[in-house]
């Protein structure tokens, strides 16, 4: 599918206002955990991290960032990958903490990766939302974005939006704006709950699993943006509200918003706003 007007004009919007980062993850990050089991190679434009029966890996960014767009292409773990989780997401440190979150649940070989997302504002999350994917994971490299704005969070995957959160601080509920938050990725196991609550286990005769990462990229937005009332009025347009809207038709497998059992004595107040 290609680029919507929506985002050939947020690219332009975005390319003269913002500090732009990345390229080569030598400079950019920092493998963080695993050991070995976390690499960079091809000169610095690939990263690859392993997970086997003694440990995952994990890498994060040097920089921080204040609101922004990050993109990412990652492969994900091909085959049996019943029992992993592969995460990529935004975060601050903290027990009032704020993250911003793509969690990609495996499954036995044939069946779809489930595509977790979350958001926590001081220290408080349960916001999730996930979904099936339009196409395999594993097979190609795949773009993953996050735009973080003061009024909206917006997961994109190859540019097309998933899911818009908006922010809701009128009516009570925090909003990640105050926390800058750096980039981090894991490969770990979460065979406890990650495949069908935990009763697929992982396989480790298939180990190691491996997921890759190329074409890192990180815009900053100016301190000049948050007083342009054009720039704070960007929002999608009609081709991106329809194609959010195919996606939540089609591959949206659980809302917390809809979710009855969780909230019998009524939903969150965003729910009902937004």
């Amino acid at each position: 599918m290609g680029l919507s007007r929506t985002f050939l004009i947020l690219s332009l919007v975005f390319s003269s206002c913002m500090v732009t980062y990345g390229g080569n993850f030598f400079q950019e990050f920092d493998l963080t955990w695993g050991g070995n089991r976390a690499k960079i190679f091809n000169g610095g434009q690939l990263l690859s991290l392993s997970l086997d029966k003694v440990s995952g890996s994990g890498f994060q960014s040097k920089k921080q960032h204040l609101f922004g767009r990050i993109d990412m292409q990652i492969k994900l773990v091909a085959g049996n990958s019943a029992g992993t989780v592969t995460t990529y997401y935004l975060s601050s440190q903290g027990p009032t903490h704020d993250e911003i979150d793509f969690e990609f649940l495996g499954n036995v070989t044939g069946e779809p990766y489930i595509l977790h997302t979350n958001i926590y504002a001081q220290g408080k999350g349960n916001k999730e939302q996930q979904f099936y994917l339009w196409f395999d994971p594993t097979k190609n490299f795949h773009t993953y974005s996050i735009i973080w704005k003061p009024q909206h969070i917006i997961f994109l995957v190859d540019n097309t939006p998933i899911r818009v959160y908006k922010n809701a601080e009128s009516i009570g509920v925090p909003f990640p704006k105050n926390q800058p938050m750096k980039l981090y990725s894991s490969l770990w196991n979460a065979d406890d709950w990650a495949t069908r609550g935990g009763l697929v286990k992982t396989d480790w005769a298939k180990a190691p699993f491996t997921a890759y990462y190329r074409n890192y990229m990180a815009q900053s937005f100016s301190p000049a943006q948050f007083n342009d009332q054009k720039w704070q009025n960007q929002e999608l347009d009609a081709d991106g509200r329809r194609r959010l809207r195919w996606v939540q038709k089609n591959f949206m497998i659980y809302n917390y918003c809809t979710d009855f059992k969780r909230f019998p004595q009524g939903f969150p107040p965003e729910c009902r706003k937004f």
